[in-house]
């Protein structure tokens, strides 16, 4: 079998599109490049929406830790503390375990007048249930960053808001939250990528892996078992992580190059120009 073809076979398998079964024996860098390479699409997936919910949940708890009243700041804390403080591990463990205790036909809402059916079977699969998990769990972190963030915000910038007649709202979006960014982006970037490494605990935590269609860590670890040699498939997953540790540098960098567009550029430098002597 081709190179090619084995990548037509297996390169989307991990979302349920190809081969069905997967290779027993004699295999070739090129099926564990390919198979590892389609379960990343999964750990892509994780990060991916874990970080674009969890961020605004994030602002929201922020915000509600620095608050004055402790009716949302009290909350905000147990929150931050109860997610920061379990391993991710634990978390995983515990939300399968409570999600398969779940009726499988659904919970039935009754709002008065109309009762509503909220469906629970999806919860115990990898795609909705740990995708919640994640999604928990880098608001906690993420909140604790943009709350330090907050509570650095220069006290000049804030009174320049009141000068200025901004209150409330408009104080808010036009000057609070681009600060808050701006100096909680370099620690956020790093939440990032934690967070897509972090993805590789899903199919080793309490959900499994349905019909084999794991992530790229399942498959590393598949090829590990079979082969008895962790050092190909380890490498090739560890080399897939750093590429995508590039990209979300490479993306968080333009980002932040665009939240500090407003700053002098660094100083051009000397350059010796000497004159032609005649």
């Amino acid at each position: 079998m081709s190179c090619w073809q084995t990548i037509q076979d297996y390169g989307l398998r991990s979302i349920g599109y190809g081969e069905r079964l997967l290779p027993r024996s004699d295999f070739t860098l090129c099926e564990q490049f390919t198979l590892i390479g389609s379960g990343m699409l999964w750990n892509v997936y994780f990060g991916a929406l874990a970080l674009i919910f969890g961020f605004f949940l994030a602002v929201a708890i922020a915000c509600a830790k620095n608050a004055r009243s402790p009716w949302a700041r009290r909350p905000a804390n147990w929150f931050i503390l109860l997610f920061r403080g379990s391993p991710l591990f634990i978390q995983f463990f515990l939300a399968y375990e409570t999600f398969v205790l779940l009726p499988k036909v659904g919970i039935d809402l009754n709002l008065g007048f109309v009762e509503l059916t909220a469906e629970t079977r999806w919860l115990t699969r990898a795609w909705m249930g740990a995708l919640i998990v994640l999604f928990l769990n880098t608001a906690a972190y993420s909140a604790e960053i943009f709350y330090g963030a907050l509570r650095s915000i220069p006290k000049g910038d804030v009174e320049a808001a009141d000068a200025y007649g901004m209150t409330g709202w408009k104080r808010f979006r036009r000057v609070i939250f681009p600060t808050m960014l701006r100096l909680a982006w370099p620690a956020y970037t790093n939440e990032a990528i934690f967070l897509f490494h972090a993805t590789t605990l899903v199919f080793f935590s309490g959900f499994p892996a349905w019909q084999q269609r794991g992530d790229a860590l399942y498959y590393a670890n598949y090829f590990a078992d079979k082969t008895f040699n962790p050092f190909i498939p380890y490498p090739i997953l560890a080399g897939y992580f750093i590429l995508l540790t590039l990209l979300i540098i490479g993306l968080f960098g333009l980002a932040n190059r665009h939240l500090n567009r407003h700053l002098p550029g660094e100083r051009p430098k000397l350059r010796l120009r000497p004159q032609i002597i005649r």
